[in-house]
């Protein structure tokens, strides 16, 4: 695909589209026993990301969000990323959309000192997995896992990754 993504900061004013983009995958296409209720995060981007030190990122084309990444920052230097999707259509190598939103996470990482990324996802999402792994991403027991790691609704898979 030859096509032109924007991808940027989204705040509250954008919970809409990132509800209607994120829902369908984690309950339909996966059938990740999540609920709204669980993840009062996607209610108020602007208290749970940006107000931490993190961010929340969207790509967007021709207007529709098509995929998202967000972090929030911990304490110790660390980051945890969290709501990683990519609209279906969108997945994959042609149109590097998850790797754009994680560079882009990542760029904003060492801007501000960030030097520790964490996430969580869950065994179902294997392509996630590949991804995560292919781009530095160490996995690591949930035992493993620093307290200041935000554990999901969810997760059974947890991912590490040291920024030099």
């Amino acid at each position: 695909m030859n096509m032109s993504y924007d991808i940027k900061p989204i705040y509250n004013d954008h919970i809409q589209k990132i509800l209607d983009l994120i829902l369908p995958i984690q309950q339909i296409e996966f059938n990740v026993p999540v609920t709204m209720e669980g993840q009062p995060d996607l209610l108020d981007i602007e208290k749970y990301y940006h107000q931490t030190g993190g961010g929340f990122w969207g790509a967007e084309y021709d207007g529709e969000l098509i995929g998202t990444i967000a972090l929030i920052a911990t304490e110790s230097e660390a980051g945890t990323i969290r709501k990683m999707f990519v609209k279906k259509e969108f997945r994959g190598k042609e149109t590097g959309i998850a790797q754009l939103l994680l560079d882009r996470l990542i760029q904003y990482c060492y801007s501000v000192g960030i030097t520790d990324l964490y996430l969580g996802t869950v065994d179902v999402l294997k392509a996630a997995h590949r991804f995560y792994e292919k781009n530095g991403f160490t996995r690591k027991e949930s035992e493993d896992m620093p307290s200041h790691f935000r554990r999901m609704m969810g997760e059974n898979v947890y991912y590490q990754r040291q920024l030099n």
